[in-house]
């Protein structure tokens, strides 16, 4: 079939260009961020630990998180794909608005974050973990319904029934590999970590629902690079791996570790019933002095 005819740009003003992808970042953090806030408020999900942070530091998370999404994907595009770009155009990696962004660059960014606000702050960062992994699906689900407006990251060529006709990449039809990605990257993922929330209350076990989302993103990552197209310019590696495959299996060691650590240490005993909350506010937002 062919590519449906998506203007990537959804309005122009003069040289200002509104378009679908940078839109889909600004979805992705803003509900992230809400869905976010309301883990933090249910107190029922923080029966044995308290919630890590309250939401106005969450709020003040948030800039950390965005700031490790987009420093951390462009640099870990350069380095990871266009290393040459070092040395021979390093002004062109300051040019996020030229394209090129990495996810486990932006994870790795991301990570930096957590590290750094949880050290500043005195905070769990395994609890911060677990609380930002079960929103980023969210933002990985419109990030490749982008790419797919884009017309770009293309999969291989099939002959299955739903294979498009993407521009610029040849006459055969290719797996949409984009909206794979964001049914399971996206859809699926969140699903996952919801039940592992909201169902096993796991929000109790430091590092487990992070641990989900490292080891869960990795295998989805690990079995979609055998659809989607490699980049043309990355090298061919051997045994038949991509870049993708290579940077994605220390993500399903590291998350099963987390999984394993977390649910083999025993749980904290029960805590005291909390006071009546007002509204919005979080557990330990309750406590604080007005």
């Amino acid at each position: 079939m062919p590519f449906p005819d998506f203007d990537p740009v959804l309005i122009q003003i003069g040289p200002f260009a509104i378009r679908w992808y940078a839109l889909a970042y600004v979805a992705g953090i803003l509900l992230g961020w809400r869905y976010a806030a309301t883990i933090l408020r249910k107190a029922s999900l923080w029966t044995r630990r308290p919630a890590p942070m309250t939401t106005v530091q969450l709020d003040d998370l948030i800039l950390w998180i965005t700031l490790g999404v987009i420093l951390g994907g462009r640099l870990g595009h350069t380095l990871f794909y266009m290393p040459d770009l070092i040395w021979r155009d390093p002004l062109e990696i300051l040019k996020v608005w030229h394209g090129g962004m990495s996810f486990h660059g932006g994870a790795l960014g991301v990570l930096l974050a957590l590290i750094l606000f949880a050290w500043r702050n005195r905070l769990d960062v395994l609890q911060l973990g677990d609380v930002v992994a079960a929103a980023t699906p969210i933002g990985l689900f419109f990030g490749r319904i982008a790419n797919f407006i884009n017309g770009e990251l293309w999969g291989r060529p099939t002959t299955a029934p739903w294979g498009i006709v993407f521009p610029g990449a040849g006459l055969l039809p290719r797996h949409p590999s984009q909206l794979y990605e964001a049914a399971l990257e996206g859809l699926g993922l969140f699903l996952l970590l919801a039940w592992a929330v909201w169902g096993r209350k796991w929000t109790n076990r430091r590092g487990v629902i992070m641990g989900l989302f490292i080891a869960g993103y990795g295998v989805i990552r690990i079995s979609l690079e055998n659809v989607r197209e490699p980049d043309a310019y990355m090298p061919h590696f051997p045994l038949g791996l991509t870049m993708g495959m290579m940077l994605s299996a220390p993500m399903v060691i590291a998350g099963l570790l987390l999984i394993w650590r977390g649910l083999k240490a025993p749980l904290p005993p029960e805590l005291p019933a909390q006071p009546a909350q007002a509204a919005g506010a979080s557990p330990r937002e309750a406590d604080e002095p007005a």
